[in-house]
């Protein structure tokens, strides 16, 4: 494929950069080859369904031959849109350009990412691909499975670090990959390492004397007048 080809079916992410912000690519994500299979099979077989149409009735012909056409315009179709998938990590958000005709962008701050799932099935363990589910603060969005993603537990990992430079979640434990304390994302955290031990503020414990001599449970005089 030519360099003009290339960039007729290149979704050309640099576009929908905010450039006068700083904002730059850390890792464009294209679709792992494994997207791709169905649809090639596809392709492979709507040949021999083509040739059908020289062994069947001359009066039946068409029918083979459009079938096969048919086929093979759905898995080329397949197959562009996965070329013109791409899933964008940049220093501010995450974003996902797809469509070919219409083309559709989701975006997602990187401060309203809560949690990150990596799914291997068995193939994809072999092959090294994997689908990314992303937990959101937001309600509704474009970005809850990234599907056929290589090297996935890389890609999380990137993720995370862009997070933690970001300074949303604060330093990151490498062993763990638990935020650790002290950062802007771990505010609040003394009041909860305080109810987690148990420990409660301490309060100066109560007298059982009054400043004027006189017990709690003393009754003062009343002077008539």
């Amino acid at each position: 494929m030519t360099a003009d080809a290339r960039s007729i079916f290149d979704p050309r992410v640099e576009r929908f950069l905010i450039a006068d912000e700083g904002e730059v690519v850390v890792d464009e994500v294209a679709k792992h080859w494994a997207a791709i299979v169905k649809p090639v099979l596809g392709l492979v077989a709507s040949v021999p369904l083509l040739l059908l149409a020289f062994v069947v009735p001359p009066q039946a012909w068409w029918l083979p031959a459009v079938l096969a056409i048919g086929l093979a315009c759905y898995c080329l179709w397949r197959i562009l849109q996965a070329q013109m998938d791409r899933f964008v990590i940049t220093n501010m958000r995450v974003f996902r350009v797809h469509g070919i005709l219409t083309q559709n962008i989701a975006t997602m701050p990187l401060s309203r990412i809560l949690d990150i799932s990596v799914h291997r099935p068995v193939l994809g363990r072999i092959f090294g691909f994997g689908h990314i589910v992303f937990e959101s603060a937001a309600q509704r969005q474009g970005l809850n499975e990234i599907r056929y993603v290589g090297s996935p537990n890389e890609r999380d990992l990137t993720i995370q670090r862009v997070i933690a430079r970001a300074g949303l979640r604060g330093p990151v434990n490498r062993a763990t990959g638990v935020p650790l304390g002290g950062g802007p994302g771990a505010a609040g955290g003394g009041s909860q390492a305080s109810s987690a031990t148990g420990s409660a503020p301490r309060v100066a414990p109560a007298t059982s004397e009054r400043a004027d001599g006189l017990g709690p449970n003393d009754t003062v005089p009343i002077e008539r007048i």
